[in-house]
């Protein structure tokens, strides 16, 4: 890990004097609320549905796919899954497929998991951990792209493909974040996962599907389970789709993620304030899908904030602070969590070095509201439209300041729980992460 110790900072901001900080609504959104009661019951009918032979897994190794984002249930659901096969006599393993993440490490990639409750104990199999590939083949497309797999995944009998499905944070297409590209770039690990990305995030919606194609022919994959969660990080939808109908599997699912995903309920704001962001909520840390920020132009009408305040990381983003960049100003605080190595290595392996910028900061949440406001274009300095959210996982509880109430008042799906409340800082100056009430 390499931090860098940023000093406190402290210079003139004409017309600060002007800045009032506006009183607080804390209102609740509502979204679909639909949700798998008892997942690991859907997981085997799911498994128990898709015709899979049991003669294609008595006494076969199977590797099955871990990745690095965030997923509710994740070792309840992995755990069942290597039941069910053991069950069945197969010899269940399970790989860290994640690219570059976790510093494109042996060591990351454990730590992610591990973070996530997958451990040895926790799914009752092993976990094989390298960043060692093989080469199965070519894409077809004008640099012929090569595809690799993992090595302890290629060597075993038959691969499982495990993965959230969701919008995709740098590109838009068929298939997007989930089965298809953990086999494009997942499974590729670091090596594999650099040389996808040398072609841009804009060839991105052709070669996904175009390598999942490749893996597909190469490797023995036994089925491919989709999870999808709803506005409340909750399970919505779990399917496990045979080797033939991934692609179209994965395209379904995503289709239902995008009618799931979050989405505030206003728009035309002067600042946006997110209390954490990390990989575990989004491989930009903050889903542009939400916010409107992005480093590809895909998502620049989707939500308009004149700033973006990013006040600190996730526990489970293991001080990789990608989706940093995309911040107009931050805290000292958070800049002295972050290590810049893993960021970067992550930044330089998909070619998005714009994310490793550093903004501007100041020394505490105080001042960096305050000059967010300050500096925001046409804003009413003593009526700002500001909102605040915990992360872009949790919009069904977040404050809004009063300039923002009339937008949302009328609204059936906006409830205002409580308010007006003044902003509480403590002794440092520094706010406490949102709060969300379960249910």
């Amino acid at each position: 890990m390499r931090f860098i110790e940023f000093p406190e900072i402290s210079f003139p901001i004409q017309g600060l004097e002007d800045v009032r900080l506006p009183q607080m609504y804390r209102v609740r959104e509502l979204y679909e609320d639909d949700e798998i009661a008892d997942i690991s019951g859907a997981l085997i009918s799911e498994l128990e549905g898709c015709g899979i032979k049991e003669d294609s897994l008595s006494g076969r190794t199977i590797a099955i796919t871990v990745g690095s984002r965030g997923i509710p249930g994740l070792v309840l659901m992995i755990r069942t899954l290597c039941d069910w096969l053991k069950s069945r006599g197969a010899k269940p393993f399970i790989v860290p497929a994640m690219g570059s993440h976790g510093g494109g490490t042996v060591a990351g990639n454990l730590e992610i998991i591990n973070g996530y409750g997958i451990t040895e104990e926790s799914t009752g199999v092993p976990i094989r951990a390298t960043m060692e590939v093989d080469l199965i083949g070519s894409l077809p497309d004008r640099v012929q792209t090569p595809v690799y797999c993992d090595r302890y995944a290629a060597q075993a009998d038959g691969i499982i493909l495990f993965n959230k499905v969701k919008p995709h944070t740098d590109f838009k297409g068929y298939v997007e974040s989930g089965l298809c590209k953990m086999m494009a770039i997942g499974l590729a690990k670091h090596k594999g996962c650099s040389m996808f990305h040398e072609q841009g995030f804009d060839t991105f919606a052709d070669r996904v599907p175009m390598a999942a194609k490749v893996f597909l022919e190469k490797k023995n994959v036994i089925c491919g389970i989709g999870v999808v969660q709803n506005a409340y990080d909750k399970i919505s939808e779990i399917r496990a789709y045979k080797r033939e109908d991934i692609i179209e599997g994965d395209h379904e699912l995503l289709e239902i993620a995008r009618r799931r995903l979050p989405k505030l309920k206003f728009d035309n704001i002067d600042v946006l304030i997110i209390d954490r962001i990390g990989k575990n909520i989004s491989g930009e840390g903050a889903d542009p899908n939400v916010t409107g920020r992005g480093f590809m132009p895909y998502f620049k009408d989707d939500f308009h904030a004149k700033r973006l305040l990013i006040r600190g990381l996730s526990e489970q983003s293991h001080h990789n602070a990608c989706g940093l960049g995309l911040a107009d100003i931050t805290t000292r605080r958070c800049l002295n969590d972050v290590d810049w190595e893993s960021t970067w290595i992550n930044l330089t392996t998909n070619m998005m070095v714009d994310g490793g910028k550093i903004p501007m900061y100041q020394n505490t949440d105080r001042e960096a509201i305050l000059l967010a406001i300050r500096s925001s274009i046409r804003a009413d300095y003593k009526n700002p439209r500001i909102a605040r959210i915990r992360d872009t996982l949790s919009l069904s509880e977040i404050e809004i300041s009063e300039a923002l109430l009339m937008d949302v008042k009328d609204r059936s799906d906006v409830e205002i729980l409580s308010g007006p409340c003044t902003w509480e800082f403590d002794g440092d100056g520094y706010m406490q992460d949102l709060e969300i009430s379960e249910g």
